[in-house]
């Protein structure tokens, strides 16, 4: 870079054209030799970070179920970071713990730059991740299994801590008035749901207990609750662990004929109009965009600059509860498809 230079003094005259010419072609000069170093800082620069190198290859394996719309967030977030960061964004997921393994290993043999992973079921991930650090990919976690994040080699993981949230919403199961609650489970095995559960059971000052339903069939989990609902009419609240059924559980109120408040986890837009409406109570929010987005950028600075953020810590980007408060001001967030 060269200092701005200020050129002071009489306009130039008669006489004077040689020492104004001389003046031009020196600014001239430096002008044209500031735009070349300018120029070749600039190149310098994005060679050093990989703005202009190799496009880096980066896959995201996650344990997501077909239609669950938190996913399609996630990726949302993930994929502007890849725009920004020039990188290939590789997507594939399966619920079971097995099948999950198998598709990091796909994206191992793919000789990927870098893996984003959940840990839903972290001891059917074990092996795979130990091959994918013997091939020197580097891997982050984000969603769920953030106590197990580092010990199967992940650099950094981006979520909620699960405990804390369900903490959160049992303090506030509790401020809404709810007695005796249902806490419904998606996916039996996925210790981030599991947590979430336990978490709302230690300030929950009411009775809570789970439901276990099959996530992949909501006929299935709409039925469950419904028979839950009319085979105790002692209960007045219903806490589920994602967006797509917490409108299910509202139909299954309706349906019966009951008046149990519904409470959840996670957001998305219709589920913003329901809390506006009342027919739900809050939403706990982990925003997965940022978790998709932070950890396509984080393989992409550690590629290109050696960076871990939270310095191998979980970084966490929730919870945040989302009530009929504040959620006329997330609602256009909601829309496009990022909160």
């Amino acid at each position: 870079m060269f200092a701005r230079t200020s050129f002071k003094g009489r306009a130039p005259g008669r006489g004077r054209a040689p020492v104004t010419r001389l003046a031009a072609l020196t600014l001239a000069g430096a002008l044209a030799l500031g735009a070349c170093s300018s120029s070749g800082g600039k190149k310098s620069e994005e060679k050093a970070t990989g703005g202009s190198g190799p496009r880096l290859k980066i896959a995201m394996v996650t344990h997501s179920a077909p239609g669950d719309t938190f996913w399609d967030i996630v990726q949302k977030g993930a994929k502007a970071a890849a725009a920004k960061d020039n990188v290939q964004f590789l997507y594939s997921a399966d619920p079971d713990g097995g099948k999950q393994a198998q598709l990091v290993q796909t994206a191992i043999d793919q000789k990927v730059d870098g893996i984003i992973v959940t840990l839903a079921k972290p001891d059917a991930m074990k092996d795979v991740l130990a091959r994918a650090t013997a091939a020197k990919i580097p891997v982050v976690s984000i969603n769920s299994g953030a106590e197990d994040s580092a010990k199967l080699g992940a650099l950094a993981h981006f979520g909620q801590d699960e405990s804390i949230a369900g903490e959160a919403a049992g303090e506030q199961l509790a401020k809404i008035g709810v007695k005796k609650a249902l806490c419904v489970v998606h996916e039996q095995g996925n210790v981030g749901l599991e947590s979430r559960c336990a978490g709302a059971k230690k300030t929950f000052s009411g009775q809570l207990q789970n439901l276990y339903v099959q996530g992949s069939d909501m006929p299935q989990v709409k039925s469950s609750i419904t028979a839950k609902l009319q085979s105790d009419k002692g209960i007045d609240g219903i806490l589920t662990l994602g967006a797509p059924f917490a409108a299910t559980a509202v139909d299954s109120v309706k349906e019966t004929g009951g008046k149990a408040k519904v409470a959840t986890f996670d957001l998305n837009k219709d589920l913003i109009a329901s809390i506006k409406s009342g027919d739900i109570q809050f939403a706990v929010d982990q925003q997965p965009y940022l978790q998709g987005y932070e950890a396509v950028d984080e393989l992409w600075l550690y590629r290109t600059n050696g960076n871990v953020l939270g310095g191998g810590r979980p970084v966490l980007t929730g919870p945040a509860i989302v009530t009929k408060d504040n959620a006329a001001s997330l609602e256009g967030f909601a829309v496009r498809g990022t909160r």
